[in-house]
C-alpha cells in the first residue's frame, strides 16, 4: 500500500477539526496584507510596488507559519496561539522565500521549454518548505532531501497534487459565481481574502502530511495519523547532525568524595578520644599537653595505678 493512501482524507479531517486554529491564522495575515496593499496601491507606481512585495512575503509567512501549526497539532492539541505559531516560524520565513524563489525560476523555465521538465521540478521540489520549517535544512539541501524523499513515490505524489489542483479550481468557480455581483475592486479585494483564508490551510496540510508519511516510509517507521488529544507521533530525524550538545559517550561520574582517611590525610585531623574503647587496639593519642612528663629530679613520681 502507498504511504499516501488516504492522504487528503486525513487533510480535510484535520482542517475540520482545527479549522479555527487554521483560519484565524491566515484570515488575520491575509487580511492584514489586504488592507496594506489597498492603501499603498494611492500611493502610486511606488506605493504599487511595496504593495506586492509585502503580498509577495506575506504568502510565505502564511505557509510557514500553517505548517508549524500543522505540526503543532499532530497530536491531538493546539498547544501553540496564534503569537507564538508565527514567532516559531519567524526564523524560517527568509529560507522559504529564498528556497520558494529558486524553485519558481527552475519550474517555470522547465514548464517553457517541454512542459515535462517543470512538472518533474514541481513534484520532487513539493517538500522544499516543509525539509525548511520542520527539518530545519538549509535553502540549498532542502531541495536535494525533497528530491530524495520524493524518489520512489513520484507518481502518486504528483497525483495527489493534480487533485489538490481540481478541488482548488472548483472552489475558484464556485466563488466567482457567488462575488459576481460585487463591483470589481471589491469582488477583488473579497476573493483575495476568502481564497487565502480557506485555500491556504487546506495547501499547507497537504504538504506537512506529505513530508512525514514520506520521511516515515523511508525510515521504515509506522506513519500514525492525529489521534486523540495528547496521542504519541512520530518525528523524523531531522537535522541529522547532532548539535553541540548531544554527544554519543556518556559523561563519566564525578565519584562521591570519600569518608574514609586516606594515606595523605592524618589522623590528627578528627576529635581525640575521651577514652579508650574496648576493641581499641592501640593507646590513645594523647595532646601534646597532656603527654606523660619524663621523670626527673624536679619532679614527684607518678601515683601508682589503682588495680
Amino acid at each position: 500500500m502507498s504511504p499516501l493512501t488516504g492522504v487528503l482524507t486525513e487533510a480535510w479531517n484535520l482542517y475540520r477539526r482545527f479549522a479555527a486554529h487554521f483560519l484565524l491564522i491566515s484570515f488575520v495575515i491575509y487580511l492584514i496584507t489586504s488592507v496594506l496593499v489597498a492603501l499603498l496601491s494611492l500611493g502610486g507606481v511606488a506605493g504599487a510596488i511595496v504593495g506586492a512585495v509585502i503580498s509577495f512575503a506575506a504568502t510565505y509567512v502564511v505557509q510557514a507559519s500553517l505548517i508549524k501549526a500543522v505540526q503543532d497539532v499532530r497530536d491531538g492539541r493546539v498547544d501553540l496561539d496564534f503569537s507564538e505559531t508565527v514567532r516559531a516560524a519567524g526564523p524560517f520565513i527568509l529560507p522559504v522565500i529564498g528556497a520558494s524563489i529558486l524553485a519558481g525560476i527552475g519550474i517555470t523555465i522547465g514548464l517553457f521549454l517541454l512542459i515535462v521538465p517543470g512538472l518533474i521540478l514541481l513534484t520532487f521540489w513539493c517538500l522544499i518548505v516543509p525539509f525548511i520549517v520542520l527539518g530545519g535544512s538549509g535553502v540549498f539541501d532542502s531541495f536535494g532531501k525533497s528530491w530524495r524523499t520524493v524518489r520512489g513515490y513520484a507518481w502518486n505524489v504528483f497525483g495527489t497534487y493534480v487533485l489538490v489542483f481540481l478541488i482548488l479550481i472548483a472552489f475558484s468557480i464556485v466563488l466567482g459565481f457567488v462575488l459576481i455581483l460585487l463591483p470589481l475592486w471589491l469582488r477583488s479585494f473579497v476573493n483575495s481574502v476568502v481564497t487565502g483564508t480557506l485555500i491556504a490551510p487546506f495547501l499547507a496540510l497537504v504538504a506537512t502530511l506529505l513530508y512525514y508519511r514520506l520521511t516515515a516510509a523511508h525510515a521504515s517507521q509506522p506513519y500514525t495519523p492525529t489521534g486523540p488529544a495528547g496521542a504519541t507521533v512520530w518525528e523524523p530525524p531531522y537535522p541529522a547532525t547532532p548539535g553541540p550538545t548531544d554527544s554519543t559517550t556518556p559523561a563519566s561520574p564525578t565519584p562521591p568524595p570519600s569518608t574514609t582517611p586516606g594515606p595523605e590525610e592524618p589522623g590528627a585531623t578528627r576529635p581525640y578520644p575521651t577514652a579508650p574503647g574496648p576493641t581499641s587496639s592501640a593507646p590513645p593519642t594523647q595532646p601534646p599537653t597532656e603527654a606523660a612528663p619524663d621523670a626527673g629530679p624536679d619532679r614527684p613520681p607518678p601515683p601508682p595505678a589503682t588495680p
